[in-house]
């Protein structure tokens, strides 16, 4: 993969033209560059970009004990990544090799870049992409997560900093010669395992997906006195796209997202009907460029806080997050999705994360390759699921409690189930029984009729659940109306009773997507009555930014 990004270097690294740097001469300052001076540390904020226009910046990626060169920027040559456009900690260390001059451009300037002029746009938003993903791709840096492949919180950290597109290091205790001399130098005991070092100095023990992101500057600076436009409560399909077409319409917009961009939809191996993509696109790899262009047009987003109460007593309204901080917005988008429905089982949590799963990526693919697994689920989720695992398991069982696939599933994907070898459906069955000591060892379900009814007990250590959908609506504490099954009623789907009183004030009626309260939207799988299919969810996210213009004008 770094040989990849490296026959792309003249794209990841080009020369400015001499009218190219005149353009961007207006949107920042000179500043003098001293030799041996550093400019900016791993994990420090990234003050936006430097120009060179004489002398040198050395760009170094700090490790453990050492630090490696990546590039050397001379004159025509700019300094910067993603985080420049996301004011973010940044992930390598940039020190002057010859004393020169740069052109210094922060972070509002180099959206401002980005937004309003094509070619230097297209230029820069290429090189800040591919120098982040070869960051990635090397696994190297200072951030290293110390864990091991049968603990849950292990693979909790790994998806979270995968996720969120942070390059950090992984080292398994049970695979990794140099593990040892890791725990004996930062004083770690394999008991406090998972461990997070960060930027080579700080110790994090098991720390939750908060700390994890305070410690590593993942997010920009939260200020709490700013009132916004418009507060997106989610950063799936749905709140990307109202991100992306808010941000590019003027708005000034904060997303606010639990564990990383996607949603459900992040954790798809490779989805094939979305418009576009005729060869297919992972949901991690969609969100990721979704996410990218909701940044470059200027949106702020957050993640590892999550909304835990709505204020809906007062305008602007406000949400209280998980941290303490409360984000004040004139308008609200609830895009918070569905979590996947558990299996009423005793013991399901105690083998969360270690044999059982909600997501099939490339990364839980590796805990079970050349094992017998299941998928449960007979929606588009679990087919593309079962047919990923196809390719690196030894056999999958897809487990459905109807009759078949026909009602729930896309045609292309039942096809593909039909003619693989690989893949057992399994219809009319259900898993009763989980068991095993510290993970999952063995799973017993029941068939009702078929081929094959009865009970069946298999040594399988690893089960992926996508069995319907419940919402994320427990944190909106009675603000808004739902439906019986708590999904967020909008538009035509309120009643009159939805409307008595104080909640509704207003002549007109709420707009197609919007709730009993004025100004307040819900779009994608957390409405009422949404067809969950990640086009419908950009298709509500990006038309309901239509309808907050209205309301923001009223």
């Amino acid at each position: 993969m770094v040989d990849l990004y490296e026959s792309r270097r003249e794209q990841m690294y080009p020369k400015l033209t001499p009218s190219q740097i005149e353009r961007l001469r207006t949107h920042g300052k000179v500043i003098p560059l001293r030799a041996g001076e550093v400019i900016i540390e791993p994990g420090q904020r990234y003050g936006g970009m430097l120009v060179v226009l004489s002398g040198s910046i050395e760009i170094l990626r700090p490790g453990i004990s050492s630090e490696e060169p990546i590039t050397v920027h001379t004159a025509g040559s700019f300094a910067g990544e993603m985080s420049s456009l996301r004011g973010a900690g940044g992930h390598v260390r940039a020190r002057v090799r010859e004393s020169g001059e740069a052109i210094e451009i922060d972070n509002e300037s180099v959206r401002r870049v980005v937004q309003t002029d094509a070619e230097l746009s297209e230029l820069l938003m290429r090189a800040f992409i591919l120098r982040r993903m070869r960051l990635i791709a090397s696994q190297q840096g200072d951030v290293v997560l110390i864990g091991s492949s049968h603990s849950a919180n292990t693979l909790r950290l790994r998806q979270f900093l995968g996720r969120n597109g942070f390059p950090y290091v992984s080292v398994d205790v049970e695979h990794d010669s140099a593990v040892a001399d890791l725990l004996e130098r930062f004083h770690v005991q394999l008991e406090d395992i998972p461990v997070v070092i960060c930027h080579g100095q700080r110790v994090l023990k098991n720390p939750s997906n908060l700390l994890v992101a305070e410690c590593l500057g993942m997010n920009p600076q939260f200020d709490e006195a700013r009132v916004r436009d418009l507060i997106i409560i989610g950063a799936g399909p749905a709140g990307l796209a109202s991100a992306v077409y808010a941000a590019s319409e003027g708005l000034d917009v904060l997303v606010l997202e639990t564990t990383a961009p996607g949603g459900q939809a992040g954790s798809s191996s490779k989805i094939e009907n979305y418009l576009g993509f005729p060869t297919g696109i992972s949901g991690q790899a969609l969100a990721g460029r979704a996410l990218v262009q909701a940044q470059k047009f200027g949106a702020d987003v957050a993640v590892a806080g999550s909304a835990v109460k709505l204020r809906c007593d007062r305008r602007p309204y406000e949400v209280e997050l998980s941290d303490g901080h409360v984000a004040h917005g004139r308008s609200i988008i609830i895009a918070s999705g569905a979590e996947y429905r558990p299996l009423a089982l005793e013991n399901l949590a105690q083998y969360m994360g270690v044999g059982v799963y909600y997501a099939a990526t490339y990364l839980e693919a590796q805990l079970c390759k050349d094992e017998e697994v299941i998928v449960v689920g007979g929606g588009n989720s679990a087919g593309q699921a079962a047919v990923f695992l196809a390719n690196g398991c030894r056999h999958v069982h897809l487990l459905v409690r109807s009759a078949g696939l026909k009602e729930t599933m896309s045609r292309y994907l039942i096809r593909r189930i039909e003619e693989s070898p690989g893949i057992t459906l399994r219809p009319w069955t259900e898993i009763t029984e989980l068991a095993g000591a510290e993970r999952l060892q063995n799973v017993t379900w029941l068939t009702a009729k078929g081929a094959e009814p009865g009970t069946s007990k298999r040594e399988i250590a690893h089960v992926f659940l996508m069995t319907g959908a419940e919402p994320n609506t427990r944190w909106l504490d009675g603000c808004v109306a739902l439906d019986d099954r708590g999904f967020v009623k909008t538009g035509p789907g309120l009643k009159p009773e939805d409307l008595e009183g104080k909640q509704w004030p207003l002549a007109r009626r709420p707009h197609l997507l919007e709730t009993n309260l004025p100004g307040i939207f819900a779009v994608g799988d957390v409405r009422s009555g949404s067809i969950k299919r990640v086009a419908a969810a950009v298709g509500e996210g990006s038309s309901c930014v239509a309808l907050i213009h209205s309301v923001l004008a009223e």
